[in-house]
């Protein structure tokens, strides 16, 4: 199965991120981005690495700071001296897997250069449209700590990561396993596991997998009381309902089933809607979040029983 694979091999260079790896390659299948939200020094970028090498994917890594350009990441067309004409010199959004290190601390211009590419899967360079590689997936990291030289990320291009992530602390005894393995060099880059084809045979088998109506008035439910919700100013935009319905297709698949179950839809409800939620600022400071507010709503919505 493409997801032990994977786990396998990326557990050569990591340890207990085997739940975050399971949400990447879902995201990966069901065509989404991801956000991974983490302090320093945690293993985002290791992570993501790791997991572009058991694809045998193109990776690149983007590291976002205030002067950054749009053409930077883009790229841009250049007048060729020697032949005389002018060509194209592809940026590093041109990859599989593409790591935006610190997407907060690029300006809103700079950001909004990936808007296209996330959501049409293509970018313009001076008026040319450009189809970007199959498969591709964007994953952005942020610094939760640090809020001076950043900037806020614009609602709507939140809203374009299939899910966010929260990589916290690693448990204790897996803290301790990381550096034991690290003072015996046990650790090893990840070698490609998957096939291209594999990925696109997923991709395929994935959405055949079948959903019930009830489970699409589930999904709805859950988006709807989100909106509903007095603690909110914005909740789950339409495309959050979309997100969670490939997502959980997805999930099915990966476990062997032609058909989605409630428990799907809610393994992945935090993770896909959480972040497009804002809270009103009152609520805000007594803690509330976007992730407690997903959770009281699956408290609320009944669950089909079909």
């Amino acid at each position: 199965m493409i997801l032990e694979k994977i786990k396998g091999e990326v557990g050569k260079a990591i340890v207990g991120m085997d739940e975050i790896v399971e949400l990447m390659t879902i995201a990966l299948i069901a065509n989404g981005h991801v956000l991974l939200e983490g302090v320093p020094g945690i293993a985002k970028t290791t992570l993501s690495k790791n997991f572009a090498n058991t694809l045998g994917l193109k990776f690149s890594r983007i590291q976002m700071t205030p002067d950054l350009l749009p053409a930077d990441i883009l790229g841009h067309t250049f007048y060729d001296m020697r032949s005389g004409q002018f060509k194209l010199r592809k940026g590093p959004i041109f990859a599989n897997v593409v790591l935006v290190d610190e997407i907060n601390r690029a300006s809103p211009k700079t950001q909004s250069a990936l808007l296209e590419a996330m959501e049409e899967r293509q970018v313009t360079i001076d008026g040319l449209p450009l189809k970007l590689p199959e498969p591709f997936i964007v994953l952005a990291t942020r610094n939760p700590v640090e809020m001076e030289g950043v900037y806020e990320l614009p609602t709507a291009q939140i809203d374009r990561f299939m899910m966010k992530i929260d990589m916290t602390y690693l448990p204790e005894e897996s803290e301790k396993a990381m550096l034991r393995r690290k003072s015996l060099g046990q650790f090893t880059e990840a070698q490609q596991v998957v096939l291209g084809s594999e990925i696109a045979g997923a991709k395929r088998e994935a959405l055949a997998v079948r959903v019930s109506d009830a489970i699409i008035d589930y999904i709805y439910e859950i988006v709807k009381e989100t909106r509903l919700d007095e603690r909110v100013i914005l909740g789950a935009s339409p495309r959050a309902g979309e997100h969670l319905l490939y997502a959980s297709k997805v999930k099915a698949y990966l476990e062997g089933r032609s058909y989605v179950i409630p428990d799907d839809v809610k393994w992945l409800a935090v993770p896909v809607i959480a972040h497009r939620i804002v809270v009103k600022p009152e609520y805000e400071v007594e803690g509330v979040d976007g992730k407690g507010i997903v959770r009281d709503v699956l408290e609320r919505v009944e669950v089909p029983t079909e």
